[in-house]
């Protein structure tokens, strides 16, 4: 038996490939939509895939479930809960699936959703590892409040916590201190709070250090877990639903977005300009917005952009053109790509902040500080000025005055190249915009 864990590390998402070396099949986990890597491993060991397992319908990630069925011939096991809209097998308490030496058991742990589950692994007849879906992470346990408007079954965030609480210490913590657990996510998902950086962990190690696990009444476990959790993005809801029906193939997906040229834009069509921040303050496009290439940049697409907002993508080259093409498939977003091509600039520029003069009079400008609520309430920087995330600021921007030059800053520079861009779009005319960018570190210890 061999268990194999694929990473991508840009929405720090976990799926696995349990092989059964003897009769050489093979079941996947909450496997991400591009199918590729798992039909490679499935190729290198001569194997079939027989199954494909989803632990819920994932908000973060758009999965690859609806493919590899239609690829390989798969069956697709969820909870009947889940009222999947494609071919499937309910996979409840009490069901099993059993091939070579491996029997995996399904266990319903509702918490994160109404319809999670998660999969106890026996080898042997011995229970070796649970995959736990977004229900038990490395350190903590998945958020109860993304399901209140989302998916074919509703359930308020106090309902699914306290679900949770008993999910977790009916199901899992029965389970042997030696068995292995198998997360979806690991540290920078937005599926929870407080998640350790490691992979993988045990019942024991979990028992004894995962805040989530410890003695506490009810009422305790679900204030603390519904406290400062993170924000949800734009397009959590829409995953939900997608993965629900299915997704369509990727490649065909891909293949769809249009080459345009810039004459050719709608107006009303937001453009996203991925490129190093120096490169778009150089020049870009009019009405762009600068979410770079890395630093999550899927999460960010779908907490600025919403779904069903038209927008292209800019990039410096083919080929990382090509790849941010892919990031926006991870999260569905390739269906409201309109256009995607590369620009070596464009004739809007952004001013560049003297920092000397800000630094010794802030109060002579209006200071956006567009870090999430726990960072701003965690470690303040600026007296007066004036915070709103992010996620909010294109819904917020006749909260900000005009009246001085505007300076937008974050705890690093990656999303105040964002937010500036985003600001000035709507302000330049009005007064003068800048990105504190890197220069933020400067203020703070």
């Amino acid at each position: 038996m061999k268990i194999e864990q694929f990473e991508d590390k840009g929405l720090s998402h976990y799926s696995y490939a349990i092989l059964s070396e003897c009769e050489k099949k093979i079941v996947l986990i909450d496997p991400s939509r591009d199918i590729t890597s798992y039909l490679s491993y499935t190729k290198a060991h001569d194997a079939t895939i027989i199954g494909v397992i989803e632990t819920h319908p994932h908000a973060d990630f758009v999965s690859g479930h609806l493919e590899l069925q239609q690829v390989t011939g798969a069956v697709i096991y969820c909870s009947k809960l889940l009222g999947a809209e494609y071919a499937h097998q309910t996979f409840d308490d009490g069901d099993e699936l059993s091939f070579g030496k491996i029997k995996l058991k399904a266990l319903n742990t509702p918490g994160h959703s109404p319809d999670s589950i998660s999969i106890v692994l026996a080898h042997n007849g011995q229970d070796k590892a649970v995959f736990t879906g977004d229900t038990l992470f490395i350190g903590d346990c998945g958020r109860p409040d993304l399901r209140e408007q989302a998916g074919n079954l509703t359930a308020r965030r106090e309902e699914l916590a306290k679900q949770m609480y008993h999910s977790l210490r009916d199901k899992l913590l029965v389970l042997d201190d030696a068995v292995w657990v198998y997360p979806a996510h690991g540290a920078g998902t937005l599926c929870g709070k407080a998640l350790s950086d490691a992979n993988r962990s045990t019942i024991g190690a979990e028992r004894a250090g995962n805040w989530s696990l410890q003695e506490m009444s009810e009422t305790e476990f679900v204030q603390t877990l519904l406290g400062d959790q993170p924000f949800i993005p734009k397009y959590f809801a829409y995953d939900v639903a997608l993965n629900k029906h299915g997704a369509p193939p990727l490649q065909p997906a891909l293949a769809g977005v249009p080459a345009k040229k810039p004459v050719e834009l709608n107006s009303e069509m937001f453009i996203i300009d991925a490129r190093p921040e120096q490169e778009f303050k150089k020049g870009h496009l009019p009405g762009s917005i600068n979410i770079q290439d890395g630093g999550k940049f899927e999460t960010w697409l779908g907490s600025i952009i919403a779904p069903k907002e038209a927008f292209c993508l800019v990039a410096e080259n083919e080929e990382n053109l090509n790849q941010l093409i892919s990031k926006t498939a991870k999260i569905g977003y390739e269906a409201f790509l309109e256009a995607a091509f590369v620009i070596d600039g464009g004739h809007e520029q952004m001013a560049e902040l003297n920092f000397a003069h800000f630094a010794a009079h802030p109060e002579q400008y209006t200071i956006v500080d567009i870090r999430n609520e726990a960072e701003v309430k965690a470690q303040p920087v600026f007296r007066n000025a004036l915070p709103i995330p992010l996620y909010e600021l294109r819904e917020r921007l006749a909260e900000i005055p005009f009246s001085k030059p505007i300076v937008v800053h974050c705890a690093g520079g990656y999303r105040s190249a964002a937010g500036s861009s985003i600001v000035a779009n709507a302000f330049d005319s009005k007064t003068n915009v800048f990105d504190l960018s890197e220069a933020i570190k400067k203020f703070i210890s």
